[in-house]
C-alpha cells in the first residue's frame, strides 16, 4: 500500500471554509469507497471512516482498483475532509507486550492505509495503562507511537489522538495529560488532537456556558496549542458533567444542550475543521440526518 500512496496525497482536512465542514461517522460497507457515496446522500461536508472492520484485528489490503475508487469518489462527490478512526481493539498503552505488540502491528496497518487512501488524518485514543499507573502508560503510548511513526518513516497521514472520557483506566482525559503524551513522543511534530465534546465534557470541561466554553479552549491553547486542533467529534452527553463515562446522545438532546455547539460551529477559529457526528445513525441514517439538520440550524 505504501506504494500506491505515492502517487497523490489529498490534504483534504485543510480545505478553505469560513465554516466548519459538519459531517459523521459513515460505514464502510460494500467497501470504503462506498462511504463517500453514503456521506454524499446525507449531505455532508466531512466524513470520518474506519479502514476496516473495527471488530477486526486483521484485514486483507485493498485492492489497487479499490484505492483509485475511492479517490474518484471523493473527487466526484465533493466531501471537502475525509478523516478516518483507528480500531477500538487497539492498546497502545497496555502493559502486556503481546498486547501492545499486536496494537502497534494494527495502528500502523490503519496508517498504511491511510496513506494509500490519502487520509491526511487517523484519530486515536491514546489508550489505558490497565493498572499500570498513568506514568507508565504514558511511556508506554509514546514508544508505542514511536515505532509506528519510525514504521511509517515519510508518510503525510498524522496521528490525532482523541481527547477521553476519563472511563476505567483510559488516558488522554486532561489537556495536561494528552500535552505530556505529545511531548513524550519523539517526533512531537507529528502529533495532531480531535476533540470529542462528549468527552470533554465528561472528563470535566463544561462547554455550557461562555465562560466554561472559552475556559476549556484557552487551556487546551496553553497545554497543546490549538494549532493541533484538526477535528471536532460532535456528540452531545447521556450522562451528567464530569461522569467520567463515555456514552454519547443525539445533537440537543443530552445534557450539554444546544448552546454549547451552537458555540463551536461559529467559532471562527475552527472554520475549515472537520466536524464529525457519532451518535447512533438509526434506521437508514435518519437520525444523523437530524442531527446534522440541527446542528446547521445553529449556524449563524
Amino acid at each position: 500500500m505504501r506504494e500506491s500512496a505515492k502517487r497523490g496525497f489529498s490534504n483534504m482536512a485543510n480545505a478553505k471554509s469560513s465554516r466548519p465542514l459538519l459531517g459523521a461517522h459513515v460505514s464502510i460497507a460494500g467497501g470504503v469507497s462506498e462511504s463517500l457515496l453514503r456521506g454524499k446522500q446525507l449531505g455532508c461536508d466531512a466524513i470520518q471512516i474506519f479502514t476496516k472492520s473495527s471488530r477486526q484485528w486483521a484485514s486483507k489490503p485493498y485492492p489497487e482498483e479499490e484505492i483509485a475508487k475511492f479517490k474518484r469518489n471523493h473527487r466526484e462527490t465533493g466531501i471537502s475532509a475525509v478523516i478516518a478512526h483507528d480500531s477500538y481493539l487497539l492498546n497502545l498503552g497496555a502493559p502486556d507486550e503481546k498486547l501492545r505488540n499486536k496494537s502497534v502491528a494494527g495502528f500502523i496497518d490503519e496508517l498504511e492505509r491511510c496513506e494509500a487512501l490519502g487520509i491526511p488524518f487517523l484519530v486515536a485514543h491514546p489508550g489505558a495503562h490497565v493498572g499500570a499507573g498513568e506514568e507508565a502508560g504514558i511511556r508506554t503510548i509514546a514508544k508505542s507511537i514511536d515505532e509506528a511513526n519510525h514504521a511509517c518513516k515519510g508518510f503525510k497521514v498524522k496521528v490525532a489522538l482523541e481527547i477521553t472520557a476519563g472511563q476505567g483506566s483510559t488516558l488522554g482525559y486532561s489537556f495536561e495529560q494528552m500535552a505530556r503524551i505529545i511531548d513524550s513522543v519523539k517526533e512531537s511534530d507529528r502529533m495532531r488532537i480531535c476533540f470529542d465534546t462528549e468527552h470533554a465534557f465528561a472528563a470535566g470541561y463544561d462547554l455550557r456556558s461562555d465562560e466554561g466554553y472559552e475556559r476549556t479552549f484557552t487551556e487546551l491553547d496553553q497545554h497543546i496549542g490549538l494549532k493541533r486542533l484538526v477535528a471536532f467529534h460532535l456528540n452531545d452527553s447521556l450522562k451528567p458533567f464530569h461522569s467520567r463515562v463515555d456514552r454519547h446522545q443525539h445533537i440537543g438532546k443530552g445534557h450539554i444542550g444546544c448552546d454549547a455547539f451552537e458555540r463551536i460551529v461559529n467559532d471562527q477559529r475552527f472554520a475549515g475543521i472537520p466536524m464529525c457526528l457519532e451518535t447512533e445513525p438509526g434506521q437508514e441514517y435518519k437520525d444523523i440526518a437530524a442531527d446534522l439538520a440541527t446542528l446547521r440550524g445553529l449556524l449563524k
